[in-house]
C-alpha cells in the first residue's frame, strides 16, 4: 500500500490504458478493500489483456466465463462482464473526444482540483463532480461507475489530489 501511495496514487495520469486500468481495478473494489485489490493487480493484469480495452471489449461469453475461475482476479461474475462493458464504452468514449483522458480532465477544464485535508476524517467520499461524472458515465453505458467509485479514480488518476496537509507526496 505505501508503494502504491508514494508511487502512483495522486500523480496525474494522461494515459489512457492506465486509465483504464484504475476504472477497472477501481470498479473491482466494491465492497472490497483496496489491498485485496492491488494484491491480484497482475492477476487482472494477465486477465484482462493488460487493460487494453480493444482486446478486453472482444472477449466473447466463453472467455469471460473462464475468468470466474481465475483465482488471480475477483471473481464476480457481474464485475468481469462489466469490464468488458466499460471496455466498449470506454471505446465510444475515445472515438468522441479522441481519447479517455480527454474526456476526464475536460470535467474539470484540464486543471487538477487541489483539497487540502488536514486529517482522513476530512475527505468525503463523493463530490458533486463525482455524481455528475458517474451519471455521465452511466448514460454512456458504463458500470460500477457509482460516485465514491468516480471520486476513488479521480484521486487515484491525480485529477483530484488528496494527500494530507503535510503528506510528503502532496503534489501542488
Amino acid at each position: 500500500m505505501r508503494k502504491y501511495h508514494d508511487d502512483e496514487w495522486g500523480v496525474p495520469s494522461h494515459d489512457d490504458r492506465h486509465l483504464f486500468e484504475m476504472l477497472t481495478l477501481e470498479g473491482a473494489q466494491a465492497g472490497l478493500s483496496w489491498a485485496t485489490i492491488l494484491a491480484r493487480r497482475e492477476g487482472y493484469r494477465r486477465a484482462f489483456a493488460s487493460f487494453d480495452p480493444a482486446k478486453v471489449a472482444t472477449f466473447d461469453q466463453r472467455h469471460l466465463e473462464r475468468l470466474r475461475n481465475d483465482e488471480g482476479i475477483i471473481r464476480n461474475r457481474l464485475k468481469i462482464y462489466g469490464t468488458r462493458t466499460n471496455a466498449r464504452a470506454f471505446l465510444r468514449v475515445q472515438d468522441e473526444f479522441g481519447s479517455f483522458a480527454t474526456y476526464l480532465w475536460n470535467w474539470v477544464d484540464r486543471t487538477r482540483i487541489v483539497h487540502h485535508p488536514r486529517t482522513l476524517a476530512d475527505l468525503r467520499p463523493t463530490t458533486e463532480l463525482s455524481d455528475r461524472i458517474s451519471k455521465d458515465l452511466k448514460r454512456r453505458d458504463f458500470t460500477f461507475v457509482g460516485s465514491t467509485i468516480v471520486y476513488s479514480l479521480l484521486q487515484a488518476v491525480g485529477i483530484v489530489d488528496d494527500h494530507l496537509t503535510g503528506c510528503p507526496f502532496k503534489r501542488e
